[in-house]
């Protein structure tokens, strides 16, 4: 059963805007946060936005912090709208799910206190 899955995913030339969507399957549940990650060919996985599902407090990386938007568009779905893309934002873009009231620590969004994955969409950004 999936329990995330992202869409929104594609190619885009530097300079374009992209929205990401992740759906939550009903079947999670105790949910504190949801956030998106990313990550490029041979790096790390990395944090880029974090949401408090209750409160709707944001949270985000300092690399992307004017550029991307988390929002809740529903119980069950949380979209990642980007803009301004650069080429370096190429990777794949995941969404992941917390239990823990502690996945985000002093406005970090920490990346092992994220109990479910999604399989992750692709964003190619060209130059």
């Amino acid at each position: 059963q999936v329990q995330l899955e992202e869409s929104g995913g594609d190619s885009v030339q530097a300079g374009g805007s992209l929205t990401l969507s992740c759906a939550r399957s009903e079947a999670i549940t105790d949910i504190t946060y949801m956030a998106w990650f990313r990550q490029a060919p041979g790096k790390q996985r990395e944090a880029l936005a974090a949401i408090h599902t209750a409160g709707g407090a944001t949270y985000y990386a300092d690399s992307v912090q004017d550029r991307f938007t988390i929002s809740r568009d529903s119980t069950f779905t949380v979209t990642l709208h980007m803009t301004n893309l650069k080429p370096e934002d190429t990777a794949t873009y995941y969404c992941a799910a917390s239990r823990s009231w502690s996945a985000v620590v002093r406005g970090v969004i920490q990346r092992f206190a994220f109990d479910y994955w999604g399989q992750g969409t692709q964003v190619t950004v060209s130059s």
